[in-house]
């Protein structure tokens, strides 16, 4: 049984209320982590992620899209009347006919999203929260889209991260930059050249070499074809280095 909201207060107190998205599901009030039934979790994934108001009906029809339209507004006002109130605040706010999530919940995606886009994206290492996908096991369409676009921007400011940490003679941070980009998408070959450019800045002509040939053997496994001319040219000196 979930508690009910007035217990989930008294237990949260009146901490500042984060809504977890990439990885697992959580919302926490301060350090208490929130129960949240599931159509709770779907309702604050979905205006999380729409960034904005969502009119009743356009929210009930994609939360509940089996049901006739009275009874899916009716699954979404139980909803709203169980998520929890930590510290007596609402996790959703209305105005008429709109939902949006209040204003004092903080939602990682959007942090993770506003950085990758700031300057300061350019010139630090990633933070951890642009290594998980979102929601990863959810499988609804709506959140489909969004961790793909989100996948891909994540990637993208990883491998621009990784760049210019190695124009700025940072290679450890450069390569672990790369290496995260990689273990995003195995098969992306921006990443992988990355990963060799940091080797060859660093001096490690063996650790460039043993990269290229796990990727071109990946690619041979999985796709039956060779690496491009781009990233053959990266260690075209290596491999034609005469012997002592």
């Amino acid at each position: 049984m979930f508690p009910t909201s007035a217990s989930a207060a008294a237990v949260a107190g009146s901490g500042p209320i984060r809504l977890r998205l990439i990885g697992d599901f959580d919302v926490l009030a301060g350090s208490q982590a929130l129960p949240v039934r599931r159509c709770g979790q779907k309702l604050l994934a979905f205006l999380a992620i729409t960034r904005g108001s969502v009119g009743r009906p356009t929210l009930a029809g994609t939360l509940w899209p089996e049901s006739p339209g009275a009874r899916a507004a009716a699954n979404l006002r139980a909803s709203i009347s169980r998520l929890p109130r930590p510290g007596g605040r609402q996790l959703v706010r209305s105005n008429g006919s709109r939902l949006a999530l209040a204003e004092d919940v903080r939602v990682d995606l959007h942090e993770a999203s506003d950085l990758i886009t700031s300057p300061d994206a350019q010139r630090d290492p990633p933070p951890e929260n642009w290594y998980a996908d979102l929601l990863p096991f959810w499988e609804e369409d709506w959140v489909l889209l969004e961790r793909e676009r989100f996948r891909q921007s994540r990637l993208h400011a990883l491998e621009h991260s990784s760049q210019q940490l190695r124009e700025q003679r940072r290679f450890g941070e450069a390569l672990q930059a790369a290496l995260r980009a990689l273990a995003g998408e195995p098969l992306r070959e921006s990443a992988h050249r990355l990963v060799i450019e940091a080797h060859l800045a660093e001096g490690n002509a063996a650790e460039a070499l043993r990269q290229y040939h796990q990727y071109r053997a990946l690619l041979r496994t999985e796709l039956g074809i060779a690496p491009s001319g781009e990233i053959r040219q990266l260690v075209r000196p290596l491999l034609e280095r005469p012997e002592d």
